[in-house]
């Protein structure tokens, strides 16, 4: 008898490879993202894509705030065309930080989700500024 998990039946190896490769292309988590941070590999700009208030009351370090619904071509005009945005919002529960990634996306900026958001951050016993 199987379970609610094998059913159906996990994907060959080929197909998962691909699928796991590509997911890494669109997100990164909060752990490699304060790696990059503290050892100063910073090779990205962070877009806290909340709300003013929320990012005032507490943000990640080194993260610009730029609410999702203000992403557009020129509020990127200090940026090079191939800078890598990574963008995070409240958390799992939040998709702003897909609808930033969509902005970035029909921008033709590379962009990556931070998975987890505030929360996955807190989760992993980070600190706030």
């Amino acid at each position: 008898m199987s379970s609610a998990v094998s059913r159906p039946p996990a994907a060959d190896s080929a197909a998962a490879l691909a699928h796991f490769e590509a997911l890494l292309q669109f997100e990164t988590d909060c752990w490699d993202v304060h790696h990059a941070i503290s050892n100063k590999r910073q090779d990205f700009i962070l877009l806290d894509v909340r709300g003013e208030d929320d990012y005032r009351d507490g943000h990640i370090p080194a993260a610009i705030n730029l609410p999702h619904s203000r992403i557009n071509a020129e509020t990127l005009t200090q940026y090079a065309n191939d800078t890598l945005f990574v963008v995070y919002c409240a958390g799992p529960h939040c998709n702003g930080a897909d609808k930033a990634a969509v902005r970035l996306a029909r921008l033709n900026r590379p962009v990556k989700k931070m998975i987890g958001g505030i929360t996955g951050w807190l989760d992993e016993r980070f600190s706030l500024v």
